[in-house]
């Protein structure tokens, strides 16, 4: 999030409009989400008659600009609303929502004019595909962008030196209320085997941030006169297209291929730690990336929490993280794929295979308990003894 004393500030090349913002990233709390406000200042001999209109527009772009075929764009508008600004509809200190609007205005004088946009609650959340290295262009992503221009209607023609255009975010946090800390065991039975093999694995918790280790404990009691030749254990980013397709991708965003073995008649109690890091995945295409501004850095594409009754059709990729482990038993596979709940039953996925799935979530912690936790630390750690 951007610190409050920052100020961003955007103007159009004729000198006619400029947006100024206090922030540029929205949260998204499921049942409700951050307004979008700003100021306009305008220069009304630039303007030379024209009006001003500032617009919000959700745009899911699934393929470069490059792309274009006979006029037809790659890209879909999920949502755009346009207000006018100036000559101001309605007085001016109504149309202050926020503090900042407020600070602006007085800083900024009589040529400032307050804006002020609602989210709806079915619009997903800033996103994009990690595109290859040799890719140039935009790439298939969820962009939020606040425009403004000066025209002498909201219909008529814009002129691009009349126009200044920001990118902004929407985005989501950690939810306070962590569910159960997952666990899963299941047991194999083998034809040629009189007993079976049993497994079980577990994670600490149900809510993992970016950045942070994920602890998988492994469990096997290998009763069966079957070898377990290795154990593989991996962090998989599932992404749902579901605006024009409804397809699934998998993508390993990390992978340890262990080497443990576990012979017929033993067992083996052993943690694993994985670390999903963008840092690890950036020469890989097709992985989701939380959306980001200009060139900054970003990270994983954060997991999708959607509000009950929200269809999925709109609301472009879906985001999910499940960790798998796989154990190699003398050519058969077997497959667990791990998650915060077990009411799902086991799903018989073939001859030599067994999964259940169900996905964990990987976010950002708001940053408000940031924040706390930092001082809590410092304040204990400052404590006497």
């Amino acid at each position: 999030m951007s610190p409050k004393s920052v100020v961003f500030k955007k103007i159009c090349k004729d000198k006619s409009v400029a947006v100024y913002m206090g922030k540029r990233d929205f949260v998204d709390r499921v049942d409700s989400v951050e307004p979008v406000d700003g100021v306009i200042v305008i220069d009304s001999e630039a303007l030379q008659g024209r009006k001003v209109f500032v617009t919000l527009a959700c745009t899911f772009r699934y393929g470069r600009d490059d792309m274009d075929v006979m006029g037809v764009a790659f890209r879909r508008e999920l949502y755009l609303s346009t207000r006018q600004v100036y000559p101001p509809l309605q007085d001016r200190e109504k149309g202050i929502h926020t503090k900042t609007q407020a600070r602006l205005l007085r800083k900024l004088g009589n040529n400032a004019y307050p804006f002020f946009f609602e989210f709806p609650d079915n619009l997903p959340c800033s996103v994009a595909l990690q595109p290859a290295p040799n890719d140039v262009g935009k790439q298939c992503a969820v962009e939020f962008e606040i425009k403004a221009f000066s025209a002498d209607s909201q219909d008529a023609k814009v002129r691009k030196r009349s126009t200044v255009a920001l990118m902004i975010r929407k985005v989501q946090f950690a939810p306070e209320d962590e569910g159960m800390a997952p666990s899963v065991e299941i047991t194999k039975d083998f034809v040629m085997s009189e007993k079976p093999l049993h497994v079980k694995a577990s994670l600490d918790k149900e809510i993992y941030y970016h950045g942070e280790p994920i602890k998988v404990h492994v469990n096997v009691t290998n009763t069966s006169n079957k070898n377990v030749k290795n154990i593989i254990l991996s962090v998989d980013q599932v992404s749902t297209v579901v605006l024009y397709s409804n397809d699934s991708y998998v993508k390993c965003v990390d992978i340890e291929d262990s080497g443990d073995s576990v012979s017929a008649g033993a067992t083996l109690q052993k943690d694993y730690t994985l670390l999903p890091l963008l840092a690890n995945n950036r020469e890989r295409r097709g992985i989701i990336l939380d959306g980001k501004l200009k060139h900054e850095d970003t990270n994983l594409a954060s997991s999708s929490i959607i509000k009950e009754g929200v269809l999925k059709e709109v609301l472009g990729i879906i985001v999910s993280y499940k960790v798998t482990v796989k154990l190699i038993i003398g050519g058969v596979v077997l497959v667990l794929i791990f998650s915060f709940c077990l009411r799902h039953t086991g799903r018989m996925m073939g001859s030599s295979e067994i999964g259940l799935e169900v996905p964990f979530k990987l976010m950002h912690p708001k940053p408000d308990a940031v924040r706390w936790r930092r001082r809590w630390c410092s304040r204990s750690s400052s404590a006497p003894t």
